[in-house]
């Protein structure tokens, strides 16, 4: 976070020298107003960047913040004083690293600070988005309401993700079955067949031979293949997390054939869940865009939506981008524009979130149909090879003794 040099005069006329930690030059300069500072000079300061190693970072799970949320609105709710409301959730909470956490940002407002600048300085749990709501809970004086929303937010976003994981969990858990004994197969049980058809000294065809070959090469080199299945991987990992290679990774994903539309239909919801939520919570379009383009996740869609801020800012339609875009449906950019010429545009894309969100899980669903017989299929066709590869000698042995 930000630390700001000033230079104030006190109530008694003197001239005082300090520095102080805020989000923004404004939250500074609303903090040192409420001490009763007049300001003469205020500079952000540069400072250099210390790494930080922590084991814990993390371990702050999804639905410790949910709860979080919801049990802070609820005594928000009932006027209880927001610092002794953080101490009450640290008695309550069970995880210690968000205990320390929670303990920190009580200090940090008893201290003077505000609770979304409390909250950003821990940017590893609490999003920009989730800074963001809170400040304009804080700003409206809504901050209970606010809270509650982020909670239900938070648990439709947790949804969604659960249901596309559980729905990929068996093909996936399938396909590794089938790679794992394949690799046994080949590696242990072929060569012992393989022996015993050679000593029979009958020509092999060339489905066998090919089998032969592929066996005896990774029971020789199993350790080398293991190696470099794992070197690959680290290595597509490097290339997904360094910017070129998000970029182009992400251009795949939404590109893609049949996966392709489901993740272009999460992005979608994202967006539009998140911009609704922002909007609703009081937040100007352009900071709204802004912050929702780091929740999309995805640089072809956040430069799509970083380039309507530029659109908002200079007075245009936020659907005046999406219209022209191949990413985005017809759909969204049509409502969209209704949603602002009507004044409604929260609650259209709040319709849209739902409406993508059941298209999410019909395609799920048709992905899970589609996928299962297909992996009949490959199955069926690589135990098939196999069989065949190992029988067709032994039936030219039967008939040349027959």
């Amino acid at each position: 976070m930000p630390i700001y040099k000033y230079r104030a005069r006190t109530k008694d006329g003197r001239i005082i020298k300090g520095a102080v930690e805020a989000v923004m030059e404004d939250d500074a300069l609303d903090l040192l107003s409420e001490k009763g500072l007049i300001i003469v000079d205020l500079l952000e300061t540069k400072q250099k960047k210390v790494r930080r190693f922590n084991i814990n970072v993390g371990t702050i799970k999804h639905k410790d913040l949910v709860i979080f949320s919801r049990q802070l609105s609820v005594m928000i709710s009932a006027t209880v004083p927001i610092v002794q409301a953080l101490k009450i959730l640290a008695q309550q909470t069970t995880n210690p690293m968000f205990v320390d956490k929670i303990i920190e940002m009580s200090n940090d407002i008893d201290g003077g600070m505000r609770f979304s600048g409390a909250l950003s300085k821990h940017d590893k749990i609490f999003s920009n988005f989730y800074v963001a709501m809170v400040k304009s809970g804080e700003t409206s004086g809504k901050l209970d309401e606010i809270l509650q929303y982020l909670a239900d937010q938070m648990e439709k976003d947790y949804d969604l993700v659960s249901r596309i994981k559980g729905a990929m969990i068996y093909p996936i858990f399938i396909i590794s079955g089938m790679v794992v004994v394949g690799f046994l197969m080949m590696t242990f049980v072929v060569p012992q067949m393989v022996k015993m058809l050679e000593e029979t000294g009958a020509e092999l065809p060339f489905l066998t031979r090919l089998l032969v070959s592929v066996s005896s090469f990774m029971n020789q080199y199993w350790y080398l293949i293991v190696l470099g299945v794992v070197v690959a991987i680290v290595i597509l990992r490097w290339w997904i997390k360094s910017k070129p290679g998000k970029v182009t990774w992400d251009a795949i994903k939404i590109r893609i054939p049949i996966f392709g539309g489901l993740f272009k239909k999460i992005y979608i919801v994202r967006f539009t869940r998140s911009f609704a939520t922002l909007i609703k919570g009081g937040v100007p379009i352009a900071s709204a865009l802004a912050i929702t383009a780091e929740v999309v996740d995805n640089r072809a869609y956040e430069k799509l939506i970083l380039e309507t801020v530029d659109e908002v800012e200079g007075g245009n339609s936020v659907a005046t981008l999406f219209s022209n875009s191949d990413i985005m449906p017809k759909m969204l950019s049509q409502m969209m524009v209704i949603g602002e010429k009507t004044g409604r545009l929260d609650d259209v894309l709040e319709r849209l979130s739902n409406f993508y969100s059941r298209e999410i899980d019909n395609l799920v669903g048709s992905l899970t149909s589609l996928i299962e017989p297909l992996i009949l299929i490959v199955m069926g066709v690589g135990v098939g090879g196999m069989v065949a590869a190992i029988m067709l000698p032994m039936f030219k042995v039967a008939q040349s003794i027959g």
